[in-house]
């Protein structure tokens, strides 16, 4: 297995500084250089283990907050009968719920491009490891390749599995879809505020979940775009045989 790292200007991350070959360069040991990647490499993984955290602390937290503004509703809606103050109440408390939802997926957003990053430098790495040692490429089973197809095998994403069934399992996807039907529900509410009839209010909230799932989509694609723009393959995934 070969690497063929990339000439500068062709492959080369914009702002990394030239490296000469110089007498410096070529005193460092084959030990120095694996510690030198071993350290970076355990950096990446606890930057990594603390971003997946985050990510999951920020969903809990999002869920945990929805469930006790429902258990809040039915008492309310309970003990008013449904009436105007169950309407006012819930006014005031989904909207709180619903930027505590908004929040933490444009947090989890972030959070994945920093996983993709750890994921690119950990790949990379492994590419060093194997200009030290090719022996060893048959012992390693995530990505060595910091393009795409390298970022996505150390992801673990199962082979054959469809992008769009990926992307619908994936947590900001649920978040998304929650915040939409939070935002669906307040609409609705401030439809019956107006006294609009039902198919009125069916419409407002059909139209809101619609409009808010959109928005979220198009944010998510946003990041995406910009962080596929962003990849600089240095060790780019050898050309599929014919």
């Amino acid at each position: 297995m070969s690497f063929d790292r990339a000439t500068p200007g062709a492959g080369a991350e914009p702002g990394l500084p030239h490296v000469p070959q110089g007498s410096a360069a070529q005193g460092v040991t084959p030990s120095l250089r694996l510690q030198i990647l071993s350290t970076e490499h355990w950096s990446l993984l606890a930057s990594r283990s603390l971003a997946w955290n985050e990510s999951f602390s920020r969903a809990g937290m999002f869920l945990s907050t929805l469930s006790g503004a429902i258990v809040a509703l039915a008492l309310v809606g309970q003990g008013s009968g449904f009436g105007q103050s169950f309407v006012l109440f819930a006014l005031v408390v989904l909207p709180v719920v619903l930027f505590l939802g908004v929040a933490t997926f444009v947090r989890m957003g972030a959070s994945n491009w920093h996983d993709a990053q750890c994921v690119i430098g950990m790949n990379r790495i492994r590419a060093g490891y194997l200009e030290l040692a090719p022996e060893l490429a048959h012992y390693f089973v995530m990505g060595v390749h910091d393009d795409r197809r390298g970022v996505t095998i150390t992801m673990a994403q199962p082979p054959g599995t469809n992008p769009v069934v990926h992307l619908l399992a994936a947590t900001p996807t649920v978040v998304s879809v929650v915040d939409s039907m939070l935002a669906a529900a307040i609409a609705g509410l401030l439809a019956i505020e107006a006294a609009a009839a039902m198919p009125v209010v069916l419409g407002v909230g059909a139209v809101a979940f619609v409009i808010a799932f959109i928005a979220h989509t198009r944010h998510a694609r946003g990041v995406m775009r910009r962080s596929q723009a962003s990849l600089r393959p240095v060790f780019p995934s050898p050309a599929p045989d014919r």
